[in-house]
């Protein structure tokens, strides 16, 4: 493992979380359905408890934060960019087509996210002991949560997307139903959603 890259994903993960934590309440505005703001309640409360074990993690390693890294003022801009589409749509459009473009932000970001975690999850398997023994419970953890956020906001933006369009739409999806955590059941729950539109 290269560890300069490894600290790099770690710093990275971090401003993604910090990013998270704009977006999340930029989308919790923007939410026009009662359940999916809740449920964007929770992602946010989530963002913030994931911050806590990457400053936990960094502690252990020995390693400072540094958001001044190139890396990470890259991704700042980009969360910075996805919160101001957020803003935008809540003083431009109608809520409920806002609340589309919040979703599809969300997501946007969250495949980020998951694609971090599932990255420390190799560096847990195959990395130095110290970096393994540093993540392995918060990515446990976290990689799981990560899942859900991921795939149950696709899952949430594809159904109220349907609606908007004035199709039949599964609301709360099938991926809330199944409790999908992985592409594979994400797969599967888009496929049988006609089973759950109300």
């Amino acid at each position: 493992m290269k560890r300069t890259h490894a600290e790099d994903l770690l710093q990275q993960a971090l401003e993604t979380e910090k990013g998270g934590e704009k977006l999340y309440e930029a989308a919790i505005r923007a939410a026009a359905n009662d359940d999916l703001r809740e449920e964007w309640q929770e992602y946010l409360e989530e963002t913030k408890s994931h911050q806590q074990k990457l400053q936990a993690v960094f502690e252990a390693l020995g390693i400072e934060p540094e958001p001044d890294r190139p890396s990470c003022a890259i991704l700042r801009a980009k969360a910075s960019g996805l919160v101001e589409a957020i803003e935008n749509a809540i003083a431009t459009l109608p809520p409920e087509a806002a609340q589309l473009v919040a979703g599809e932000c969300v997501v946007e970001a969250e495949n980020k996210d998951h694609l971090n975690w599932s990255l420390l999850e190799h560096v847990v398997q195959d990395g130095p002991k110290a970096f393994a023994e540093a993540l392995r419970e918060p990515v446990k953890e976290v990689l799981e949560q990560e899942a859900h956020h991921v795939f149950h906001t696709r899952g949430w933006v594809r159904e109220l997307w349907m609606q908007h369009l004035g199709f039949g739409a599964a609301l709360p999806p099938p991926e809330e139903e199944k409790e999908v955590e992985t592409m594979i059941g994400a797969g599967r729950a888009e496929h049988q959603r006609d089973r759950y539109i109300r």
